[in-house]
């Protein structure tokens, strides 16, 4: 649902930014309401996502490094 507004938000201020008078005028407010928005807004709600990575990555050295101490211990 958030990736569906987001798009739509993007193509808002697409259209905003070709009736702005120049180019530079245009790539401003492409950046200021969309680029910049956009990227904290997406910064701040994977960080749930960036966490659970983290921790799969932790179990799974935990794991691996488990497992190693395993087969040293057999031989």
């Amino acid at each position: 649902m958030m990736l569906m507004t987001a798009v739509a938000w993007i193509y808002v201020v697409g259209l905003m930014a070709l009736t702005e008078p120049s180019i530079v005028a245009g790539v401003m407010t492409f950046a200021l309401y969309c680029v910049i928005p956009l990227s904290i807004l997406f910064y701040l709600t994977g960080s749930r996502r960036r966490k659970r990575k983290a921790e799969r990555i932790a179990a799974r050295k935990a794991s691996t490094l488990a497992s190693a101490d395993d087969k040293t211990a057999d031989t």
